[in-house]
């Protein structure tokens, strides 16, 4: 059984699809600490041609809280409306919005208002969309010691869920001894995607950006095509 483990990223990249769909079973960290400079309530779309930055305002709190634990913001209200007509005004001649967009909007529309429910939701919904057919599964639910931290803690899930193979993204590599994980009888692979690039209206290609660009710009079947455009190392 492959396994991976990740942050709860918000309108995620297409690796995260990637890593997601090449698994079994992809386990999302509810019960870690916010990280202001991460992915967790903020990624990028295309807005005139250039990246900007889209972001989930979050109640104040303490920084320590675990992700489960952080709240959008009271304003999220009228805050999420504005979200949603500036993906609309960036997108709205794009060649996939009309498909595309009634997704995205249903994600920004979900009622509960806390952090980790409001990504799970918009990932389970996107997953469905793409055709996703990898289980998820909320880090908190496993019957482990969740004051492990780091390898360890990532051995004790692979563990208990008796994986064969770990999968996680080239930017890890350093994290990780392969050594260590063939002890314990699991294979540690690295994910390294692809070149990807498609037309962005006339512009010149950014790449990268939330998965919201690479829907919006490219039909079901040319995403699944990107789905597998990685290699494993």
């Amino acid at each position: 059984m492959d396994l991976a483990i990740m942050q709860p990223y918000f309108f995620p990249y297409i690796g995260y699809f990637q890593l997601l769909n090449t698994v079994d079973e992809f386990i999302l960290y509810d019960n870690i600490e916010f990280t202001k400079k991460g992915w967790i309530n903020r990624n990028r779309i295309l807005v005139n041609g250039d990246e900007a930055f889209i972001t989930l305002p979050l109640k104040k709190d303490s920084d320590f809280l675990h992700v489960k634990d952080r709240s959008l913001a009271d304003s999220w209200e009228q805050d999420r409306r504005k979200l949603a007509n500036r993906i609309v005004e960036s997108y709205r001649k794009s060649p996939y919005f009309e498909q595309a967009f009634p997704v995205i909007e249903e994600c920004i529309l979900f009622e509960n208002r806390n952090l980790f429910s409001f990504i799970f939701n918009s990932i389970e919904m996107i997953r469905s969309y793409l055709g996703i057919s990898s289980k998820l599964i909320i880090s908190s639910s496993l019957p482990i010691d969740h004051t492990l931290k780091g390898e360890d803690k990532v051995l004790s899930i692979c563990e208990y869920k008796k994986a064969d193979s770990y999968i996680n993204p080239i930017g890890g590599v350093e994290l990780y001894s392969a050594d260590t994980f063939r002890e314990q009888g699991i294979d540690l692979k690295f994910l390294r995607s692809n070149t990807i690039e498609y037309p962005q209206f006339n512009n010149k290609f950014v790449p990268w950006l939330s998965i919201v660009d690479v829907m919006m710009f490219n039909d079901k079947k040319s995403i699944a095509s990107y789905l597998s455009n990685f290699s494993l190392q």
